[in-house]
């Protein structure tokens, strides 16, 4: 049976951040802790019935927005809903900033059930944690560290971005070495880039040249390597087997029930051989509405779009995918595909055996490309 996952979106911050294109608003009067989590329930409750198939749930992630905005007592009514469904050894994770936690939340978290947090630290360097518009400091970030390993946790990650406003690449290694003496279980570590609709989109700041990123990336590759990080994917690094379970289970193309104001979520339905996406209401004073279904979206990925769905995530992997996982996640004929694995292995673009597809180191660089070519679309 394919594994099932469960996102959970809170969609408020304090502030929304000039780089963001996440479905964030700033935190206003449709913000209602015990109203939203409710609301939680009941589309939980609603999506697992239509979509579950009576299956346990793998992980759990809990993404913004900010969801360390909410209370772990506001939650604790969620948790006790869902909990019936956890499988054994299930992956927990709330995002956290620094700049939202009060002392002592990260214990109550943990007492919920939480077990891994993953902390939106983004830089070490005041001066770019002011270009980012983040809200907390360098003080926020060790204090909050510390809450999180006294409260418990055994497993955390810290999101930090390179390549940001003038840079260099002396600061670059340097964010990361002081996040490395944090010893993180996890680091996701990627490059800042400009999306549409965000504030950087309409007012680009100046980022740091191709040569400069390049260099970035192989030091810090380098770096990760030296403390016994393992890249896994484009931007993972996880060492003592640490790796996102929740995260793997999106670049395997696993199902996940999504809820919440702008949850995605996907299902296989393996009978009537489909696999269906949906989408909730993305503002939330209409996913909050009584009168209105949470559901604002429920298409199905074609069978020619699933080879593309599949390629855009399990790509992603540093080492790679067995072919026999395309049969398992998509309805998709593996045999139609050989031509677009010749093309790619003829560009040098993946390593290709009778049982297992990896990206080449210059397939990684050029994952577009590749993406476009073994999906289908190029």
């Amino acid at each position: 049976m394919i594994p099932l996952s469960l996102y959970i979106h809170f969609p408020w911050c304090i502030k929304k951040c000039p780089y963001c294109d996440f479905n964030s608003h700033k935190k206003d009067s449709y913000f209602d802790e015990a109203t939203y989590t409710q609301c939680l329930i009941k589309d939980f409750t609603e999506d697992y019935a239509r979509l579950g198939q009576n299956r346990k749930i793998h992980s759990i992630f809990m993404g913004g927005g900010t969801p360390s905005l909410f209370s772990a007592e506001a939650l604790a009514p969620l948790f006790q809903r869902i909990e019936p469904y956890y499988s054994d050894n299930i992956e927990i994770t709330l995002e956290a900033n620094p700049g939202t936690i009060e002392h002592g939340a990260f214990k109550q978290y943990f007492d919920l059930g939480i077990n891994r947090i993953s902390l939106g630290v983004q830089s070490l360097n005041p001066r770019h944690l002011k270009a980012l518009g983040r809200i907390h400091s360098v003080d926020d970030v060790a204090r909050s560290i510390d809450e999180i390993k006294n409260a418990g946790f055994k497993n955390f990650n810290l999101d930090l971005m390179h390549g940001l406003p003038s840079q260099t690449l002396d600061e670059a290694l340097d964010d990361l070495a002081k996040a490395l003496q944090f010893t993180p279980t996890h680091l996701s570590w990627y490059q800042l880039t400009i999306e549409p609709n965000t504030y950087f989109a309409n007012y680009p700041p100046q980022l740091p040249i191709d040569e400069t990123l390049a260099d970035i990336e192989d030091a810090g590759f380098e770096l990760l390597n030296a403390h016994g990080f393992r890249r896994y994917e484009i931007s993972a690094f996880a060492r003592d087997n640490k790796r996102c379970q929740h995260n793997l289970n999106y670049w395997e193309f696993g199902d996940y029930i999504g809820i919440g104001a702008g949850a995605h979520g996907k299902i296989t339905d393996r009978p009537n051989q489909k696999i269906i996406r949906t989408t909730k209401h993305k503002l939330p004073k209409n996913y909050l509405d009584p009168d209105k279904d949470f559901l604002s979206e429920h298409t199905e990925i074609e069978q020619k779009e699933q080879t593309l769905e599949f390629m855009l995530n399990a790509l992603r992997l540093i080492d790679g995918f067995d072919l026999e996982l395309i049969s398992k996640r998509t309805f998709v004929d593996i045999e139609t595909l050989a031509p677009l694995f010749a093309e790619a292995q003829d560009r040098g673009l993946i390593h290709l055996s009778n049982t297992h597809l990896q990206p080449t180191a210059h397939g990684l660089r050029f994952l577009n490309d590749l993406t476009m070519v073994v999906g289908g679309s190029a």
